[in-house]
């Protein structure tokens, strides 16, 4: 049997599958939020902002449901403590479903082994990857096009595609996910692709 990966963060997601597919992987505290019933669920909440003292990973899925709940818990937990992760918008259904989702993409549970461990590579062994001396910054999605003009959110979006993130992100959203996936050299070399 494969050694689990360890994550010393725990991580937030939707539902017991996603938990069951994460478990299956990482050896990490994994919480669930039980889906859209933590809006209303006071000791689940509790519970969260309790967990999330060292900082917590949220991973939710990349449809509207997943946007709204992580919506969500960034105004129940501490913005300095969260780190947002994402799953890329994967058409398909997951094996256990009769009918794929609403939007017909797939969830958390349904994403390949090696794209989690990918997405999860800054949190692995327990520490977070050291951020690079030089951030991408607001200043730089300007002078790339990518705020402040009138193609700037299809820039945004086509930028999403090529570092295989959600392509509907916010402009803050995508900043944070590029600078904790890619750092500034990668980035500069995704930009790059998008004039080609």
């Amino acid at each position: 049997m494969n050694e689990k990966i360890k994550l010393t963060l725990p991580v937030v997601v939707e539902g017991k599958y996603d938990k069951i597919k994460l478990d299956s992987i990482f050896d990490a505290t994994v919480i669930v939020t039980g889906g859209f019933s933590v809006f209303n669920n006071k000791e689940k909440q509790q519970l969260l902002r309790r967990l999330c003292g060292g900082g917590v990973i949220i991973l939710t899925d990349s449809d509207g449901g997943g946007k709204q709940i992580r919506s969500f818990l960034q105004g129940i937990i501490p913005k300095d403590k969260i780190h947002n992760l994402y799953i890329p918008k994967t058409p398909g259904k997951e094996r256990r479903k009769v009918h794929q989702s609403k939007e017909g993409l797939l969830g958390v549970e349904g994403i390949e082994k090696d794209t989690l461990i990918k997405i999860f590579s800054p949190f692995i062994s327990g520490e977070k990857a050291e951020k690079p001396s030089k951030m991408i910054t607001k200043v730089d999605f300007f002078q790339d096009k990518l705020t402040g003009f009138e193609n700037s959110s299809e820039r945004r979006a086509k930028l999403s595609a090529l570092a295989n993130l959600p392509c509907d992100l916010t402009a803050n959203a995508l900043l944070e996910a590029l600078n904790l996936l890619y750092g500034y050299e990668g980035y500069k070399a995704l930009v790059e692709k998008l004039d080609v």
